[in-house]
C-alpha cells in the first residue's frame, strides 16, 4: 500500500531523541523545546513562539490570550479543518461560517468584509486558513480585520514551508499557529506552535499553557490547562526543521509531475496556485466532478493498493455545527465530497509517484502516459 502522508525522518531525529534520553530531558521543558520555539519564530519573522501540545490547543490558546469571551463571535472558513471550529467553542465563543473563495479555496475577503460590517461589535476575531499548505489573501484579510478592529489569527497549521509574497506564512495578523501532527510536512509525532510579535499574549499563551503558573514558584494566576509540548517531540521537530527546504521543494515537484500528467483530464482539476504564494503542496488533491465520482476514484485507488482520502466538508453543514451562524455563497458546499487527496509524501518514490498517476489515469480513462 502507498500511504498517503507519512513522515520522511531521514535526518537527525534519531540522534536527537538519543540525546534526549542521554541528558534526561524528556518532558515539557528541555533545550530542544525552546530551541525550536525560537527558530520557528525566526522563520516566521516573529519574536516569539511558543509550543503546545499540538495545533488545535495553539488555536484554542491563541483566542484565550486574545480575550475572547462567550459573547463573541469568531469568524472561521466554512471549508476547514474541525479544529479551527472546536477551537472556538472550547475557547467558549460561538463560530461564524464564512464561505471561501474558488481562488484560493480559503476565507472569501470580500465576503468577510461585509460580514463585518454588517455585525460590528458582535465579531471578535477571524481564523485565516491557509488551506492544504496554499496561503490564503492574507494581505486583503489582514486590512480588512484591522479596518474593523478584530484580531486575525492565521491557522497555518499545514502549510509551514509555504510563502507568500516571498515571506513565509506565520507572519500576518496577531498570532499565527502551526501544527506537527503525524501527517505534516515537517512532524513532531504531535505538537503545535503560536508565532507572535506581542510578549503579553506570548506570556499569557505559555501561562495557560502550564496550569497558569508562572515563574518558577507555584502560584497560579487563573484555570488553565497543561498543553505543553514535550522535549521528545521537540527533537523530533527541530530536525525536521533542518530539512523544511529540501522536503517542501520534493512536495513542490510531485506536485509539478502530478500537475502535467493529469492536465489534459477533462473534469478534474488540481487546486489551485496562485501566482503571489508558493504552496509547500502539503496534500496534493484532485477537484473531481462529483462527490460520487470522487468516492468511486477512492475506492479504485484502494483496490490499486493506493491510500487516498476525500478532504474536507462544510462545517456548517455538520450536526455538532448546525446551530452557528453563517454567511454563504456555496463555494465551501461546491468543494465538499468532491476533492480527494492524493499521496504525496516527500519520501515517496518516482516508482511509487508513477504507480500513482497510472491508477488515476486509469480510473479517468484518459490513457496518457507519463
Amino acid at each position: 500500500m502507498i500511504p498517503l502522508q507519512v513522515p520522511d525522518l531521514r535526518g537527525r531525529e534519531r540522534e536527537y531523541l538519543e540525546q534526549c534520553v542521554t541528558d534526561n530531558w524528556v518532558s515539557s521543558v528541555g533545550p530542544f523545546v525552546e530551541q525550536l520555539e525560537v527558530d520557528l519564530a525566526a522563520l516566521t519573522g516573529r519574536r516569539y513562539g511558543v509550543a503546545t501540545v499540538n495545533g488545535t490547543a495553539a488555536l484554542q490558546l491563541s483566542l484565550i490570550a486574545a480575550g475572547i469571551t462567550a459573547a463573541d463571535l469568531v469568524v472561521v472558513p466554512d471549508w476547514a479543518f474541525a479544529a479551527c471550529a472546536n477551537a472556538v467553542y472550547h475557547a467558549g465563543a460561538t463560530p461564524l461560517f464564512v464561505d471561501v473563495e474558488g481562488e484560493t479555496w480559503s476565507l472569501d475577503p470580500g465576503l468577510l468584509e461585509a460580514v463585518l460590517s454588517e455585525r460590528q461589535g458582535e465579531i471578535a476575531a477571524v481564523l485565516c486558513v491557509d488551506v492544504l499548505g496554499h496561503p490564503a489573501k492574507l494581505d486583503d484579510i489582514g486590512e480588512i480585520c484591522e479596518k474593523a478592529q478584530v484580531a486575525l489569527i492565521e491557522d497555518a497549521a499545514g502549510a509551514i514551508g509555504a510563502t507568500y509574497k516571498g515571506h513565509h506564512v506565520g507572519a500576518h495578523g496577531l498570532a499565527a499557529c502551526f501544527s506537527f501532527n503525524g501527517n505534516k510536512l515537517v512532524t513532531a509525532g504531535g505538537g503545535g506552535m503560536v508565532v507572535t510579535d506581542d510578549e503579553t499574549l506570548a506570556s499569557r499563551i505559555k501561562s495557560l499553557s502550564s496550569q497558569g503558573r508562572t515563574g518558577s514558584d507555584y502560584r497560579h494566576q487563573e484555570i488553565a490547562w497543561n498543553l505543553r509540548l514535550t522535549n521528545l517531540n521537540a527533537a523530533v521537530a527541530l530536525a525536521q526543521l533542518e530539512r523544511l527546504g529540501e522536503m517542501a521543494d520534493t512536495k513542490r515537484a510531485i506536485a509539478a509531475r502530478y500537475d502535467a500528467a493529469f492536465d489534459d483530464c477533462p473534469g478534474v482539476s488540481p487546486m489551485p496556485r496562485a501566482a503571489w504564494a508558493e504552496s509547500n503542496c502539503w496534500l496534493y488533491s484532485l477537484l473531481m466532478e462529483s462527490e460520487e465520482q470522487a468516492r468511486a476514484l477512492v475506492t479504485a485507488l484502494d483496490a490499486a493498493g493506493i491510500q487516498a482520502r476525500v478532504f474536507w466538508r462544510s462545517l456548517s453543514d455538520q450536526r455538532p455545527y448546525a446551530q452557528a451562524p453563517r454567511r454563504l455563497r456555496g463555494v465551501a458546499r461546491g468543494l465538499s465530497g468532491r476533492v480527494v487527496a492524493l499521496p504525496s509524501s516527500s519520501n515517496l518514490s518516482q516508482d511509487q509517484q508513477q504507480r500513482v498517476i497510472d491508477a488515476v489515469l486509469s480510473f479517468l480513462g484518459a490513457g496518457k502516459q507519463d
